[in-house]
């Protein structure tokens, strides 16, 4: 058992100046019942809180530190640009540089336009939607989160199934109080990875939507992945009632193949939107796309307004191009995908040992663990009614006290960066076999 006295104190402390003591939920109380971890250092794939224990990192920021804490090149990068300026807001050589990357690298990416956060990111991509279309309704899928934008903010959070109301007309359930009802309006909910359902909202209200907005892999319920075929077949509808396809690769861009799932999943989006490991670990948003719908922001009477003082921000630029360069040595995702099916692999023998039901659902670079009977989790309803996210934070705490770094919260994932070694995933794989015997 890890002693944390020190993390107590700050925490009480924290009380005193920040809402719940947090700047966001998932670092409070509603993740943490004893109060948050409060970590001070991280080198690699280990961090170290402020009482000095250390800890493998697996949750690395949400998935921002692709190439784990502290890379020496994102260091000198860093340190590099600061001394020089780290930001003007102005034009700068930097943003070119990081555009063209981007543009290399994603097959989609005719040009790219950055923003500051994920949330933005999503905002952005569905007012170019609305504007290249002349329509405003659009369809999301239950249990996706494309951040906190106000029309967003529906059906993103798990439910009791008694709250969802049937899979051909699901509840509308708001997850922020402060949004007018009348938001919503313009919004049709769809359960996700359900071809028949996708067909009939589409033939109900195809020539009325703006856009379909989707994650390619369900990222806010753990690690759901697309049916075979399902992300083509959006695709395919989307083009026939002149649609737009968004593809929010916030969590999934540039983290299993150099172009995203888009390039793994051999798929073509209108519109994509990246942030988390396009950062490395600094705040970044990024819409990319075609010209003939990105230049619909080019300035006249009729533009699609985007302004931003801290958009192309220098420091982050620099950083953006010095990532995209690690990540495009040949060795990178083999990496990852290596490192990440190992860990997989030996969880699900863990599991298999000591007789508990879960399951490891995911590959390379990202998985979650999710106690149930099932075989899989297909969607956001099957996390609501099967999925056992108690026991899923329980086991999360005994690994924290066997120094592995995760969230308790069930409703994100593991991941791996190009910091993580086959120890780590040994390391992993040790407490879990502990953590399993508390458990049993």
């Amino acid at each position: 058992m890890k002693s944390r006295p020190l993390s107590r104190q700050l925490y009480s402390r924290a009380q005193r100046s920040l809402v719940e003591g947090v700047n966001s939920p998932s670092r409070g109380a509603a993740v943490y019942s004893d109060g948050p971890i409060y970590l001070e250092k991280g080198r690699g794939s280990h961090v170290w809180d402020a009482d000095g224990n250390e800890y493998l990192d697996f949750m690395m920021s949400f998935g921002a530190l692709i190439q784990g804490h502290a890379h020496p090149t994102i260091v000198e990068t860093v340190s590099q640009a600061a001394a020089e300026g780290s930001h003007f807001a102005s034009a700068t050589s930097a943003e070119i540089e990081a555009g063209e990357r981007v543009r290399r690298m994603v097959p989609s990416a005719e040009v790219v336009r950055f923003a500051n956060t994920g949330s933005e990111a999503t905002m952005l991509a569905l007012r170019l939607a609305r504007a290249y279309t002349r329509r405003t309704k659009f369809l999301k899928f239950e249990g996706h989160y494309h951040g906190w934008y106000d029309p967003f903010l529906l059906n993103a959070h798990s439910h009791p199934p008694d709250q969802l109301g049937p899979g051909d007309n699901p509840a509308r359930i708001p997850d922020s109080e402060g949004i007018p009802q009348a938001t919503f309006d313009d919004v049709i909910i769809a359960p996700w990875n359900d071809v028949s359902a996708l067909e009939r909202v589409i033939r109900q209200h195809g020539q009325e939507l703006a856009a379909v907005i989707t994650e390619p892999i369900m990222a806010n319920m753990g690690c759901i992945l697309p049916r075979d075929g399902y992300l083509q077949r959006i695709r395919e509808l989307t083009t026939d009632c002149g649609a737009l396809f968004i593809l929010d690769e916030v969590v999934t861009g540039f983290r299993y193949a150099p172009g995203g799932c888009q390039q793994y999943y051999g798929i073509r989006p209108d519109i994509s939107t990246f942030g988390k490991a396009l950062g490395a670990g600094f705040p970044i948003g990024a819409v990319a796309g075609p010209r003939g719908i990105l230049d619909q922001m080019r300035w006249s009477e009729h533009m699609v307004l985007h302004y931003g003082t801290f958009n192309g921000h220098r420091l982050t630029m620099k950083v953006v191009t010095a990532n995209l360069d690690l990540l495009s040595e040949p060795s990178a995702y083999a990496k990852l995908h290596g490192v990440g099916n190992n860990a997989i692999a030996g969880l699900r023998d863990v599991f298999r040992r000591h007789g508990v039901k879960a399951i490891v659902q995911g590959f390379g670079p990202m998985f979650q663990i999710y106690f149930t009977d099932r075989e899989a989790v297909h969607d956001y309803r099957d996390y609501c009614a099967y999925v056992d996210t108690q026991r899923y934070s329980r086991f999360v705490c005994r690994l924290l006290d066997r120094g592995i770094y995760m969230t308790p919260s069930n409703g994100l994932h593991w991941i791996i960066s190009t910091a993580h070694t086959e120890s780590d995933v040994d390391a992993l794989i040790a407490a879990a076999d502990q953590a399993c015997k508390d458990v049993a």
